[in-house]
């Protein structure tokens, strides 16, 4: 498995020839849009910066699309989805959106996506239903989203083997990812791309890899 950061919350997850696609940017977002083919696009937060399923509908590429709650599975991935709440990049009026938190079983591994996540604690359902945190994406840009605080203090309690910090390249406050670092206060690792098997994950236990992009 290899995971790269395309931005924002946007991950590319590639197995082989499978391609899945957390948070694409889309065209009219604070972000560049992405452009490449995927199989699978998990959409956590309806907005421009999340919901670019027409941009990774590329090549012979046409993901099968995943914008909400429920549970299902698509080439031999498991995926399951939890309602949450956002605040980011809400119209006038708005009080919160709807945000979609992710888990995805494949390889023998679980990655959770939480989206733009604006809750400090995930719900009943969602904590009974997630076993063993593998990698953990979580935001903390504040600005809707977890503060740099909140979103160590959740990803602590959650005991992933690693967690990813996103919502800081290109979107969020300022200075997000150095004070969350701050926060943890335990160091931290940072790669181009996160290339994954069961085995590398022996011995971690909530390792911060920082995935540039």
């Amino acid at each position: 498995m290899v995971i790269t950061h395309h931005g924002g919350q946007c991950f590319k997850v590639t197995l082989g020839d499978l391609t899945l696609v957390f948070d694409p940017i889309a065209k009219g977002g604070a972000l560049p849009p992405v452009r490449f083919g995927a199989d699978i696009a998990l959409v956590s937060r309806n907005h421009p910066d999340m919901n670019g399923v027409d941009e990774v509908t590329y090549g012979d590429k046409t993901p099968f699309s995943i914008t909400g709650p429920g549970e299902y599975e698509r080439a031999g991935v498991v995926i399951q989805g939890f309602l949450s709440r956002s605040k980011y990049g809400l119209a006038k009026g708005e009080e919160s959106a709807v945000n979609t938190v992710y888990s995805v079983e494949l390889e023998d591994m679980t990655l959770v996506h939480l989206g733009a996540l604006a809750d400090e604690e995930l719900s009943n359902e969602a904590r009974e239903s997630i076993d063993e945190i593998d990698v953990l994406f979580v935001p903390i840009g504040a600005d809707g989203v977890l503060s740099s605080a909140e979103a160590h203090e959740l990803a602590v309690s959650l005991e992933p083997k690693i967690i990813v910090p996103m919502h800081w390249s290109g979107m969020g406050e300022p200075k997000a990812l150095e004070a969350f670092l701050k926060e943890a206060g335990n160091g931290s690792e940072k790669a181009d791309k996160l290339t994954l098997k069961k085995k590398d994950l022996i011995g971690r236990d909530g390792s911060i890899l920082i995935i540039t992009s």
